[in-house]
């Protein structure tokens, strides 16, 4: 009785190991274009680099301008900047209004996460001209103001939705009790639904960081300085007309995944809770 089941155990180790493995390999291919000094792209099929060296990472570190400016410390701050101020204006903006959405009801309720649902449907580049022209009627081009605006109107429906669905199962008779003891809807709010929410709101927080830290095509099109790119955006200076620098792009893309990877690790204890919260309500 107990062979069949450790050849079972046996054959999904092994399974879910050859599934790892392709999951992986892509990820260390490119490891290797960026530990490879030649630019050339590699058609060896081994994952493994032959010659193992930095100079990439150098070179897209310590990359800068004429004038002596330290590019890529400026492309960091920019996309910094740019993530932590959009998630930081959005989760503030629909926290409010995904608790009005739950709690409260009022004409164009439904209408209103309706609304918020089409434009979901919609990728961002469909808006990049309108969006192109309000910016530069309001002088907000070139900068990380005007970026910061866009990618903030773009999460904030997904963050509504997202903590409406949180909102939605905690139960209104803590509120009652908090009314009863005489504290008032805000501070019902501050003191009371905040903190059961905050394995939503990090979650939520999250996704709308990785959304705005990964933009290209919004950022490329409002972005023509050179010092106000964005780490995606500046990764483009490596993929020419007529070449590409694949050993320095394949170094940039792993700079400018590792930030979100540390936000990942730091706040793993919190995915699990919160990508499930909102999906049962009780």
């Amino acid at each position: 009785m107990r062979k069949p089941t450790i050849l079972r155990a046996l054959l999904a180790n092994l399974a879910c190991a050859a599934v790892a493995g392709l999951t992986l390999y892509p990820v260390l291919w490119v490891v290797k274009m960026a530990l490879t000094p030649s630019q050339a792209f590699s058609l060896s099929a081994s994952p493994w680099p032959d010659v193992v060296s930095l100079q990439n990472f150098r070179d897209i570190l310590l990359a800068g301008d004429p004038q002596g400016r330290w590019l890529f410390g400026r492309w960091l701050f920019n996309s910094l900047v740019v993530a932590g101020a959009t998630t930081v204006l959005g989760v503030a903006l629909a926290t409010t209004a995904a608790y009005a959405f739950s709690r409260f009801k009022f004409p164009g309720n439904r209408l209103g996460m309706t609304l918020f649902l089409v434009t979901q449907m919609f990728p961002g580049v469909v808006m990049a001209i309108p969006l192109y022209i309000l910016l530069d009627r309001l002088g907000l081009l070139n900068s990380m103001a005007g970026l910061t605006l866009v990618y903030s109107t773009t999460a904030i429906p997904f963050c509504v939705w997202m903590l409406k669905g949180y909102f939605d199962t905690v139960p209104k008779d803590l509120e009652d009790a908090a009314r009863m003891d005489g504290a008032s809807r805000w501070t019902i709010f501050v003191k009371l639904i905040l903190p059961l929410a905050k394995p939503a709101i990090v979650v939520t927080a999250l996704f709308s960081f990785m959304t705005a830290w990964n933009e290209f095509i919004l950022a490329a099109t409002f972005l023509g300085d050179e010092t106000a790119f964005t780490l995606p955006v500046a990764l483009q200076r490596y993929v020419g007309d007529y070449s590409t620098e694949w050993g320095r792009f394949a170094a940039g893309a792993i700079l400018v995944s590792l930030p979100v990877m540390a936000l990942f690790f730091a706040l793993q204890r919190h995915l699990v809770g919160g990508l499930t919260a909102g999906g049962v309500k009780g």
